[in-house]
């Protein structure tokens, strides 16, 4: 009786653990060492925030990157040459379609016309821009526009706008589904955006409040989210902006500390005390010195050369580590970043490319889905309806569209060995000529039609090309490429 009204007035009775228990509970409980906060740390973390994408990527936070951006690309050689370098990577001399539909003869006839066009409109220096623009403002902005003065029978043309000049002057922070310049619908697709009629920097004016807008089909906006809902882009190189600023420091420090030391021609200095026997001599005293003239010194005084402790042994380590540094942001490696592979050997040099090539692949297919594509249904729209321009099969609702881009292919370092390799594929059928063809950026079918051409041509004329046996070839064994040179010689 006394024990169940202990139990109705005290509720349920405690839980008492074993030993072993108790020290259970303690191994479950988790603990993050990155989310304590404590005096060693607070001043590391104390930026760290909760924003949300676009919070964060806020009009004025990027206004200050790309101006920050923009002025270390203009003035930092290493920045300008790894821009310039990305561009012209990705890009080259611009991607080339290809047509798959069933009929050849319309294949043809739209490469050709669409190749063209792309050159009458310069369409890869203006893809090498907008591939710069991403790296130093975050973005880039093209408008399909019509172009009368274009020297082709498509009028279509591709006007490209900076980062700066789309915003909305009047957008209210309470005004919904719309972030600065871009207004969204319900289901976060870009309806249109807001364009300044003048540039926010134009020397002529720039503080007007007038805008056009454009709609989103007429709009192309490439950067990339790095964040789920993020709407704007910042710029690329932003991680490296401050390690940009003290590689130039660094170099300026060094530069600046050897000059001081080779303003010295001597110095006069005594090993005597204080007040010892020296003649005097005044105290941070010059002495003008002519070329090749001898000269006495007073008496007990000496004269010595300030010995420059600059540039050090740990300059070049210094700039090395920092420049790789500042290459990983965009998945570049150091030889590329830095224009210098001196220590590199054919094995490590393919190595570090792998990661850059894949990033260059991805950024092709990325251009490829979000310019080149809406560019060609644009064009293919207006090019229709143009007389004569394409086969009257083209012109059909029922024309199939398909289609691929091709880009440059990268040089190798060693030739001889990837032809080798490339052979071996081949006759072992683990690849096909259009792999390999689009490995160096070519239309297989172009390329196995212009060699048809050139066989007959050469037997034609009686011209015939003795086929080499392939031979054992010795192989160059380098440092850290023995299990390379091995596998070649077996």
């Amino acid at each position: 009786m006394i024990g169940w009204l202990k139990h109705l007035l005290m509720g349920k009775p405690t839980l008492r653990l074993r030993g072993a228990d108790r020290r259970l509970m303690k191994l479950l409980r988790g603990r993050y060492d990155a989310a304590a906060t404590n005096p060693e740390n607070i001043r590391h973390w104390a930026n760290a925030d909760g924003l949300s994408a676009n919070a964060a990527a806020s009009p004025e936070i990027r206004r200050i990157l790309r101006n920050r951006s923009r002025y270390e690309v203009a003035n930092n050689s290493y920045a300008r040459g790894i821009v310039l370098t990305l561009a012209n990577d990705v890009v080259g001399t611009g991607p080339r379609l290809q047509m798959l539909a069933a009929d050849p003869a319309v294949n043809q006839a739209v490469e050709r016309s669409f190749s063209d066009w792309a050159a009458a409109g310069n369409l890869a220096e203006k893809l090498r821009t907008m591939r710069m623009a991403r790296a130093e403002d975050g973005e880039a902005f093209g408008i399909l526009t019509s172009n009368p003065a274009m020297a082709h029978k498509v009028k279509l043309d591709l006007r490209l706008v900076e980062a700066d000049q789309v915003t909305s002057p009047t957008l209210k922070l309470s005004m919904e589904n719309a972030v600065d310049g871009i207004v969204f619908d319900a289901f976060g697709n870009p309806v249109e955006y807001h364009v300044l009629k003048e540039h926010p920097g134009d020397l002529t004016g720039g503080f007007g409040l007038q805008y056009d807008r454009v709609q989103a089909a007429s709009m192309l906006h490439y950067f990339r989210a790095d964040r789920p809902g993020q709407s704007r882009g910042v710029p690329e190189i932003t991680p490296a902006l401050p390690l940009f600023a003290q590689l130039r420091r660094y170099t300026l420090a060094v530069i600046a500390a050897a000059e001081s030391a080779a303003d010295f021609a001597g110095i006069l200095y005594t090993d005597s005390p204080a007040n010892g026997e020296a003649d005097a001599v005044e105290a941070m005293d010059t002495i003008e010195l002519e070329r090749r003239m001898l000269v006495t010194m007073p008496g007990g005084w000496k004269m010595g050369q300030l010995h420059a402790e600059q540039p050090a042994t740990t300059y070049a380590e210094f700039k090395h580590e920092i420049l790789n540094e500042i290459a990983r942001c965009l998945n570049m490696p150091f030889n590329v970043a830095a224009g210098n592979s001196s220590g590199y050997n054919y094995a490590s040099g393919r190595l570090d490319h792998q990661t850059y090539f894949k990033s260059i692949r991805v950024d092709q297919a990325h251009i490829g889905r979000a310019i080149l594509d809406r560019i060609f249904q644009a064009w293919a729209r207006e090019a229709v309806l143009i007389d004569g321009l394409l086969p009257q099969s083209a012109r059909l609702i029922s024309t199939d569209w398909s289609h691929q881009w091709f880009w440059d292919g990268h040089e190798h370092v060693d030739p001889a060995k990837e032809a080798n390799a490339q052979e071996t594929r081949l006759r072992n059928h683990t690849t096909t000529l259009a792999v390999e063809h689009a490995r160096q950026g070519r239309d297989w079918e172009v390329e196995v039609r212009q060699r048809a051409k050139e066989v007959a041509l050469l037997k034609e004329l009686g011209i015939t090309v003795a086929e080499a046996a392939p031979a054992k070839q010795s192989v160059l064994v380098e440092v850290g490429d023995e299990e390379e040179a091995a596998d070649a010689a077996a």
